[in-house]
């Protein structure tokens, strides 16, 4: 202790003030991160939708005939927004069309069943043409797959890994192609796409849909800069696990909230960030924003121990699904 003592004693003042000024800068810059972060998750309302449109405004959401781009869509229509509804299971579009006409007279709806996996040209003309004189004021990019279940990048089939890449960036990009100039028009509009915890920490054993959400988390986050002129805001959504069929998980906890109490988030807290490392990128659930800030601000946690303990994860989880499928099989 006096050694260490006698050693700082050596160096200049001017260096051992400048010292303490970064130190007390950088934890400055973390309190006020944390603050930030108990405002944001349960203070502070994001931007009103209205901002957006007037009841009547449509709005387009991919992936909608379940799980939250079912969940957007029903509570939109509840604001009444009119909704265009692209997914690729034509019935169950229908069905939700009719649910939500019975529930809410006064919003109209327009569905479009197209497989963002076949990547068809002719699927985004047919887009352009049933929003051609619509006045859209957001678009929610909710269109995703994952794996079927955890495996190495190298176990990944052709299919999967096609699929994956197709439907989370080209599905997005193109669906974005072709809408966002209606909004970059009318000089008002948000671009909401749903990201994951997965693209903003590498995922072992789901190697492929993580480096699909962390090209849509740049891609938004640099959107974002070139319609910001047009007054378009473009956000990226940070989730982690929520109860929806592509996440297998169906019971709520602390860490994993039901779609509908993240939808209700999502559409709160527009704006309001929570994920300090990119631009116009907010986490809305407020569990899912602590964990983030946790592992963001705590030296040493992200790297490889988010990653050890994530590649654990997920090689128990596979274990699991490998067992359930062996006893469906001897059922058969």
């Amino acid at each position: 202790m006096d050694a260490a003592l006698e050693l700082v004693q050596k160096v200049p003042q001017p260096v051992q003030y400048g010292l303490a000024g970064v130190g007390a800068l950088f934890l400055t810059t973390k309190l006020f991160g944390f603050v930030r972060l108990l405002l944001s998750a349960f203070v502070l309302g994001g931007t009103n939708l209205r901002k957006y449109g007037k009841p009547g405004t449509w709005v387009v959401i991919t992936g909608a005939s379940d799980g939250l781009g079912k969940e957007y869509a029903t509570q939109l229509a509840a604001k009444s927004f009119n909704l265009v509804l692209v997914s690729r299971t034509e019935s169950k579009l229908e069905a939700l069309s009719k649910e939500l006409q019975q529930k809410y007279p006064k919003v109209q709806t327009k569905i479009l069943a197209m497989d963002f996996a076949k990547n068809d040209d002719s699927d985004y003309e047919r887009l352009k043409e049933l929003v051609a004189g619509l006045d859209v004021g957001i678009l929610i990019n909710n269109v995703g797959q994952s794996h079927e279940m955890p495996v190495t990048f190298l176990e990944t089939s052709a299919t999967e890994l096609h699929n994956i890449v197709t439907i989370n960036c080209l599905g997005t990009l193109k669906v974005t192609q072709a809408i966002a100039p209606i909004l970059k028009k009318r000089k008002n509009g948000l671009v909401l796409t749903m990201g994951s915890t997965a693209g903003w920490s590498p995922s072992p054993l789901l190697a492929t849909y993580s480096g699909s959400k962390a090209f849509l988390q740049h891609w938004s986050s640099a959107l974002a800069t070139e319609l910001a002129d047009d007054n378009v805001d473009v956000q990226l959504v940070i989730s982690h696990l929520v109860t929806t069929a592509m996440s297998k998980v169906r019971r709520p906890s602390l860490l994993v909230p039901n779609a509908r109490n993240f939808v209700r988030s999502a559409l709160g807290k527009i704006g309001l960030g929570g994920f300090q490392a990119a631009s116009n990128t907010y986490t809305p659930w407020w569990s899912h924003a602590f964990l983030v800030w946790v592992v963001e601000t705590v030296p040493g946690i992200y790297g490889s121990i988010t990653l050890g303990q994530t590649k654990s994860m997920h090689k128990d989880i596979r274990r699991r699904a490998l067992r359930k499928k062996e006893r469906d099989a001897k059922k058969q």
